[in-house]
């Protein structure tokens, strides 16, 4: 069920991100954007595969994880999710 714990991982991103982690407003509709992306794809579930989505969340990646760890392995998480669903 990788839609399923891909979903679970969103909330846990969007639960850090009511946290209020220091992130500029950039930042967050950054994230914001891709997690947006991430759920219309499950939605569609893998029907047709984007790989600019899986770029888009490695980019985050690169971009969180020194100042941002917490949030740096939930990206991680729906990365290894994304691929695991063939997207």
């Amino acid at each position: 069920m990788p839609a399923r714990e891909l979903q679970e991982q969103l909330n846990t991103l969007r639960e850090q991100l009511e946290q209020d982690p220091p992130l500029s407003l950039e930042e967050r509709e950054h994230l914001h954007e891709l997690m947006q992306q991430i759920e219309a794809e499950i939605k569609l579930e893998a029907a047709s595969p984007d790989n600019n989505l899986v770029d888009g969340v490695n980019l985050a990646v690169e971009r969180f994880e020194v100042e941002h760890p917490g949030l740096t392995a939930t990206l991680r998480n729906i990365v290894q999710s994304l691929q695991s669903m063939g997207i």
